[in-house]
């Protein structure tokens, strides 16, 4: 029989649809019969109950009822037996709760369970005895043992009959509490001379279809004169016993009194219960009426007990009674805690309110030993809310964070309102799922690291870490080089990122000289989805190596001539000979410089300054020290390992220019000379001449090709394009100076010793000599005639402005602390002459000449030229700055206006004397008494 549903829905706090379904069905209906729809009744679909994974709760071990999720249906489990089930509790219903996950759904189902009539009165014993006076009034009552049905209802026992009913009739009494009372009333005295013994049978109808009896058999013996019966002094007593109170502990007494004497007065009590569990709990004192416990009594069990009590003569009397024993409940029942569904996992962005746990709470106590509250003690982002009685949810009530936490432990403790209050609690185990939340962040805000110059390609520089506070993928971080460039060139050839560890490489090797520092960025990015990422600054700084030795800059090393400073013998001690100047391009320590002398004719005339490398005098000069000085001085940095240089200073120690060029002539023609020498001027007049004639040819021709070319751009829209020499052209940054070439003329009218013809040079305690010629002493000429001119090929352009140097940026004599750096590379400087260069070189050189010989008187044997490079001023520092020209008081400095008055001085006294051409003479420069002293010499010749 399909079981009727009664439907009840109500909305709770948290948003969940809870509701009540009741049904009814009869007992031992066969297994898998239907209970009823619950889909249909609960307006649920099928698919959802299989999508929620609907389930049964039931706090009961024994499960009768089943679902059935495809058909969404409940269906009987297992026989339900009413009687076994509730007893004679009415109704009889089965409680259980009906789950549902994503989103977590319950509802409350309620089964009733109704009787059929599948049970018979019975009673306990199938015979009972009595013993009966004869002397028994009429209307003496005889309590019968009362039969049980376990049916209940209309199923439940209806009457009762006697047969046969001559001397006895029935009385059946009802009683409040709905059970019968059955008494044999006789009516009829006995006579124990007719009959001894009689016997009765008392059958038990139910009330059901059909009908089920059941009978008992009464003996009943004639006795002989016992006309009183016992009787108690109340009809009900009551008593009250706590709870798990100790075994034999007096629940009450119950007293009868008969009136008979003798052995006709001696009572006895009994226990009269039958089916229920009283004679159990309690025993009476057969002699004086005392109740006692004799078992543990449970009030979550049963809170009262009923004993029919009995009391009975020797004669055969009874009377009856009932004591009513009620329990008194005690706090001995802590909380249940029963977990109904829970998630061990919950991601770290989840929303507020979101249900983790669904808990029951039970607690088998009544009243205030019965009222369970529950709560979280630590302070965690969770809360418990109460969705109905005794019911909980564990919602999220903030936001969640794995990085702070990752896991949780909550204690749920639930505590009743009893005195003392028991509590139970349940530790519930929650982990945080990571969301890629956080991006990478960098031990430091920037970084700074050093490398030392010349360094190995692939090396390693230093490591960048970044953390993550994410944990797996999310926290796997990768190292990227960003783009970018240094000095228009990508950083990715400078340096490379390992992506794992962040190491940074060398891609090259680095010259300090040509970059001292530089800087990029380094992106960390992690794994997740979508990746974050986070930028670092990373500055390379470069560090210097010794790996250049120092440059000598003055006195400059030419290899066909030597350079001889001249000494009075006159001077005094500390006399200034010269000044070495060098530089080193390197920077720090590297770049300090000292100066020593390692090789000296005298070592006891000459000393070298240790910092600014000026040679000076130690002692008085006398007529006895030699001509012709020799020193060869080393300068070294301080480096490690240190890096030298040398330098070999002649000094002429004399008054007169004869002597010097005798003693230096001798110098050069002990090595040099040779028988052939007048082979080789004439072969060497002969080359000249030639080489005149080509350049003039070659003059020409430029000449008539720039015509022709300038003719076309004049009737042309083509750009003109400038012509410069090879000489201005670009170095690339090297740092290399641009050359200029001076020609030297000199005029002898005697081939080894006599006197020479020279123009003034730029300055005059300088000698230059050359060896490969017989005793001609030569001077610095400028090649300002050949430039001049407006369509001459070695026309000059201006100098480009970035090759001006600033005061801090010019050599000094040293290299100690705001000393030269090389600001413009690290190429050597000067540079040697090219092919190109050493072409026009001859040509110009062939037209002075030319120039130079129609001056030349008819006693001239010899004719030298040579070329030599020189700084222009306009073009390179003056590293002769605060250099003091031996025997004056005039220093030269670097002051633009006085270096182009210089050269413009040079110039014009290395033309040609004024008879020779139509040009005015310059004006002089200013005379030192040296120079004073040379000129009158000349003169004089």
């Amino acid at each position: 029989m399909k079981g009727q549903a009664l439907l009840f829905i109500s909305l709770l706090s948290l948003g969940s649809v809870v509701g009540q379904v009741s049904y009814t069905i009869p007992e031992e209906m066969a297994k898998g019969s239907l209970v009823g729809n619950i889909a249909q009744d609960l307006g649920l679909e099928t698919k959802r109950l299989i999508s929620g994974k609907a389930r049964i709760y039931t706090r009961d071990s024994d499960e009768y009822i089943e679902l059935n999720r495809e058909r969404g249906v409940l269906l009987v489990k297992e026989r339900i037996d009413r009687e076994a089930l509730c007893r004679q509790t009415s109704p009889c219903a089965l409680h259980f709760q009906i789950i549902l996950e994503n989103p977590m759904e319950f509802y409350s189902v309620t089964v009733q369970i109704t009787d059929i009539n599948d049970n018979a009165p019975t009673f306990e014993e199938g015979q009972i005895e009595f013993k009966i006076s004869e002397s028994a009034i009429t209307g003496a009552k005889f309590v019968l043992e009362r039969a049980v049905d376990l049916d209940v209802g209309t199923n439940d026992l209806q009457r009762y009959e006697l047969k046969p009913s001559d001397n006895f009739a029935l009385k059946v009494h009802n009683n409040a509490d709905g059970n019968k009372n059955v008494e044999m009333v006789l009516q009829k005295p006995l006579d124990r001379e007719k009959q001894e013994q009689i016997s009765l049978v008392l059958t038990a109808v139910d009330g059901g279809e059909p009908q089920m009896s059941g009978t008992m058999l009464i003996v009943i013996t004639v006795l002989d004169v016992n006309d009183n019966a016992p009787v108690f002094t109340q009809t009900t007593y009551k008593a009250t016993v706590t709870e798990n109170s100790p075994k034999g502990t007096v629940v009450a007494a119950v007293t009868a009194t008969d009136a008979d004497q003798g052995s006709n007065s001696k009572i006895t009590y009994s226990i009269t219960n039958t089916l229920d569990d009283v004679r159990k709990v309690f025993k009476i004192n057969k002699e004086n009426g005392e109740v006692t416990l004799i078992a543990n009594t449970d009030f979550e069990e049963s809170r009262n007990f009923q004993i029919n009590l009995r009391a009975s003569d020797e004669g055969g009397l009874t009377d009856s009674c009932k004591l009513i024993v009620d329990l008194q409940d005690v706090n001995d029942n802590k909380p249940e805690i029963n977990i109904m569904s829970k998630s061990n996992v919950i991601s770290e962005d989840a929303k507020l309110n979101t249900v983790v746990t669904m808990i029951n709470i039970e607690d088998l106590d009544s009243g205030e030993n019965g009222n369970v509250k529950c709560f979280i003690s630590e302070s965690v982002p969770f809360t418990l809310k109460a969705s109905s009685n005794n019911f909980y949810s564990l919602v999220t009530d903030s936001e969640l964070d794995r990085e702070t936490a990752s896991e949780y432990n909550i204690t749920v403790t639930c505590s009743d309102e009893g005195v003392p209050s028991l509590s139970s609690s349940v530790t519930l185990t929650l982990k945080i799922s990571d969301v890629n939340d956080n991006a990478p962040v960098f031990e430091r805000s920037s970084y700074e690291a050093y490398i030392v110059e010349n360094n190995t390609p692939g090396l390693s520089i230093f490591t960048v870490r970044a953390r993550d506070a994410d944990w797996n993928q999310n926290a796997r971080v990768s190292y990227i080089l960003e783009d970018s460039s240094v000095n228009g060139v990508p950083v990715s050839s400078y340096v490379s990122v390992s992506a794992d560890s962040g190491v940074i490489h060398a891609v090259r090797s680095f010259d300090y000289e040509q970059i001292k520092d530089f800087q990029f960025r380094v992106k960390a990015q992690d794994g997740g989805s979508p990746p974050l990422s986070s930028n670092v600054t990373v500055k390379i700084l470069i560090q210097d190596q010794n790996d250049n030795p120092p440059q000598v800059l003055y006195p400059v090393q030419t290899g066909g001539s030597l350079v001889a400073e001249m000494v009075p013998r006159s001077a005094d001690v500390g006399y200034l000979v010269t000044k070495v100047v060098a530089v080193d391009v390197d920077s720090g320590q590297n770049a300090w410089l000292s100066y020593k002398l390692q090789k000296a004719t005298d070592r006891a005339l000459f000393e070298v300054g240790l910092q600014n490398g000026e040679i000076r005098t130690i002692r008085q000069v006398t007529d006895k020290d030699a001509v012709k000085q020799r020193l060869t001085v080393i300068v070294e940095d301080n480096g490690q390992p240190s890096r030298s240089a040398t330098v070999i200073v002649n000094v002429a120690v004399t008054d007169s220019f004869p002597e010097v060029l005798s003693e230096f002539t001798d110098f050069t023609q002990d090595k040099e000379y040779n028988d052939n020498l007048t082979f080789y001027l004439v072969l060497a007049l002969a080359v000249v001449s030639f080489l005149f004639i080509t350049c003039l040819v070659v003059i020409i021709s430029v000449k008539i090709y720039r015509w022709r070319q300038s003719r076309i751009l004049y009737h042309s829209n083509l750009p003109v394009i400038p012509y410069y020499p090879p000489r201005y052209s670009d170095t690339l940054g090297t740092g290399t100076l641009q050359h200029v070439y001076n020609y030297e003329v000199c005029r002898t009218t005697d081939s080894r010793k006599s006197d020479c013809k020279f123009g003034r040079a730029g300055s005059q305690n300088v000698l230059i000599m050359d060896p490969s010629s017989t005793g001609t002493m030569q001077r610095i000429q400028s090649e300002k005639s050949i430039l001049d001119e407006p369509d001459s090929p070695l026309e000059q352009k201006p100098p480009n402005n970035d090759w001006r140097f600033t005061q801090g940026q010019r050599p000094g004599p040293s290299g100690a602390t705001g000393g030269p750096e090389v600001a413009m590379g690290t190429g050597p400087w000067p540079q040697p002459p090219t092919e190109a260069e050493q072409l026009q070189a001859l040509m110009a050189a062939a037209n002075e000449v030319s120039e130079a010989t129609a001056t030349l008187g008819p006693g001239t044997m010899g004719l030298s030229t040579r070329y030599s490079p020189q700084f222009t001023l306009q073009h390179v520092p003056d590293y002769r700055q605060n250099v003091y020209i031996p025997g004056s008081t005039a220093t030269l400095t670097s002051n633009p206006q006085q270096q182009q008055a210089t050269a413009q001085q040079a110039t014009q006294q290395a033309l040609p004397p004024p008879q020779a051409t139509a040009q005015p003479e310059p004006p002089k420069a200013a005379q030192t008494p040296a120079s004073k002293k040379k000129s009158t010499k000349k003169e004089k010749k």
